[in-house]
């Protein structure tokens, strides 16, 4: 019989710095705030993004080490347990090859065992190639990790309970772009834009707004990315929590529910730790019918 996870655990596979908390910073803080162990995997240290108005930049491994330090910071604000890096260049990683990305996020996969991992949608939120890779690749690691078959660095399979990508439906991007700037993302000489989800296609809806403040700490440690966005000191309490509060998932996969009912837990159908398992399926195999 399997062994029962002493404890709910959380991973958030993301691109770049800042993304944990521009991206699911409210995710993060509810569930820190609940005792679940959260980690996030960044692949990049966005050694190639802004630096404060650029003027006078330092070398890209200068930038990538600030914002390295910055995403650390953000996440003791969020109640983050661990931050990882998957060492690739920002702005590159959809030229990485694949099955070393794949494998890099699966050993994490196996060294972490959440039972929930969270990443990008497929189309990168608005077509960012960079999160658009990290979708990809994220979503074949997990069958990687499963595969017993498969060896990396000696670590033992892992099969999540349930995979999400974090969307974003058209009144929230009116909303997160009005306090930021219209989101674009120039791809060889086509201009992308936001990509909003239709509110059917929403699986999961997580209200984070007691944890705006916490958020909104976060962010300000992203110093590097936020100084050209002066207006967000002046927001209200109210227009702070409906930016920050609001998290909404695409369920991809989920070994334990289903169905069209909204959740209001990423881990609805996951059995708490205390909660004995049926012997037949412990091992993480279906019985015979």
């Amino acid at each position: 019989m399997a062994s029962v996870p002493d404890e709910r655990r959380l991973m958030a596979v993301l691109a770049h710095p800042d993304d944990e908390t521009l991206g699911v910073g409210g995710m993060l803080a509810y569930y820190a705030a609940r005792g679940v162990s959260t980690h996030v995997v960044s692949a990049t240290r966005g050694e190639r993004g802004r630096y404060f108005t650029n003027e006078n930049r330092p070398s890209d491994a200068e930038v990538g080490r600030v914002r390295e330090g910055e995403l650390r910071a953000a996440a003791r604000e969020l109640g983050v347990r661990d931050v990882a890096f998957l060492d690739y260049l920002d702005g590159a990683l959809d030229r990485a090859d694949p099955r070393e990305a794949i494998a890099r996020i699966a050993a994490h996969l196996r060294r972490v065992r959440p039972q929930v991992v969270v990443t990008f949608d497929p189309f990168g939120a608005y077509g960012h190639p960079d999160h658009i890779a990290i979708s990809q690749f994220t979503t074949a690691a997990v069958t990687l990790a499963a595969d017993p078959n498969v060896r990396i660095e000696g670590s033992a399979a892992h099969a999540i309970s349930k995979l999400y990508y974090f969307v974003t439906t058209q009144s929230r991007w009116d909303v997160y772009q009005a306090a930021f700037k219209v989101l674009v993302s120039k791809v060889d000489t086509h201009e992308r834009h936001a990509v909003p989800w239709p509110d059917w296609a929403v699986s999961a809806r997580i209200d984070a707004g007691a944890h705006w403040e916490d958020v909104w700490r976060a962010v300000q440690q992203h110093e590097t990315q936020i100084a050209i966005y002066g207006t967000l000191s002046e927001l209200t309490p109210e227009q702070h929590r409906e930016i920050w509060g609001g998290q909404t998932f695409y369920r991809v996969l989920s070994h334990v529910n289903g169905g069209r009912q909204l959740e209001t837990d990423l881990f609805a159908g996951i059995e708490s730790p205390a909660t004995h398992r049926d012997p037949e399926t412990a091992d993480g195999h279906y019985p015979a019918r």
